[in-house]
């Protein structure tokens, strides 16, 4: 028997009921930021928030020179903590990051975020208003470059994700999950945190277990985050794969959490085909991915490359995570 998530239940006492702004953690993965990285901490500095923050680098094993560049600000500094993160993976960066820190509100932030004016501080109050266990808004793109204008087109159109909250923007409200997030940390504390298993969908999951221990995600359409798509055809192929294999294995650990729009996005019919078959021909995979763009791009007038490429690279990676799951060793 499937079960049914609990209703949301809002969180109430300990510092949500002191008037005073409570202290912030802002943890951050970093790997390979040595270009990115001071920009990156500045850009949170800037929100200039009225209580304290202090701001949780988990710092992965990195081939540019981040590790020293990451202690060298840490030394100069009295809000910056650097934190090493041995794995080099995102889940266990966050977990390091946030055991490191005691603060009641923990703000995910990633290495080329930015944040919108006055975001930590009006996510706070949200969290104080509504009870909920994480706050969180839309995710908007940044574009620099033709392609990379084509890509924010497509991820923020209906076709292209499936309608995601975060990415189509809507009414503020309950969610299944949000970009980032600003969460309660002793509500993600109760859940025992990111799963270190997941190299992608962690945030999702970690979602799921707030609202199935009664927590609520709550969405607010003032809040925003944005972000650079990626630069080429490959690297967008390759984050949607990942995307569609890590939600397959999400779907194993929390078969309920399965949403049609997750699957409307990438609903094409000759990769679902090809994919019950786990004999077929590499060549025929690429076949049934390039037949799938050119039905979702006849179906899509803006964007249609883009929207049949990230669809494909999905719908792909959902069947190998399907057909080939990666063994998940128990949590702990």
């Amino acid at each position: 028997m499937s079960r049914r998530f609990p209703e949301g239940r809002p969180l109430t006492g300990g510092w949500r009921d002191d008037p005073a702004w409570p202290d912030v953690d802002v943890v951050m993965p970093i790997r390979n930021e040595f270009d990115h990285l001071e920009a990156a901490i500045e850009s949170v500095r800037a929100q200039e928030y009225p209580g304290r923050l202090r701001i949780l680098l988990g710092v992965g094993p990195s081939d540019d020179n981040t590790e020293a560049l990451a202690a060298k600000l840490a030394d100069e500094a009295d809000d910056l903590v650097v934190v090493d993160n041995p794995s080099g993976k995102t889940p266990s960066a966050l977990n390091v990051a946030i055991r490191a820190g005691s603060s009641p509100v923990v703000v995910r932030v990633d290495g080329h975020s930015v944040l919108s004016d006055g975001y930590i501080a009006h996510a706070v109050e949200t969290l104080r208003s509504t009870g909920a266990a994480n706050v969180g808004g839309r995710q908007v793109p940044q574009p620099e470059t033709p392609f990379e204008e084509a890509v924010a087109a497509a991820t923020t159109s209906w076709l292209g994700t499936g309608g995601a909250t975060y990415r189509v923007g809507g009414e503020p409200g309950p969610v299944d999950t949000v970009y980032l997030g600003v969460f309660d940390r002793a509500a993600i504390e109760a859940v025992e945190l990111f799963d270190e298993r997941l190299i992608r969908n962690q945030d999702y999951e970690l979602n799921i277990r707030l609202r199935l221990a009664g927590g609520l995600v709550w969405f607010d359409p003032d809040l925003w985050v944005g972000y650079r798509p990626r630069k080429s055809r490959r690297a967008l192929a390759k984050q949607y794969y990942e995307y569609g294999y890590w939600k397959a294995q999400v779907l194993r650990l929390h078969p309920e959490s399965l949403r049609a729009r997750q699957l409307a996005a990438a609903f094409v019919a000759p990769v679902l085909l090809t994919g019950f078959s786990a004999s077929l021909r590499r060549s025929s995979r690429i076949t049934a991915a390039l037949g799938s763009a050119i039905l979702l791009g006849a179906a899509c007038r803006s964007r249609p490359l883009v929207v049949g490429l990230t669809a494909s690279a999905w719908s792909l990676g959902f069947l190998a995570g399907g057909t080939r799951p990666k063994r998940l060793n128990r949590r702990r």
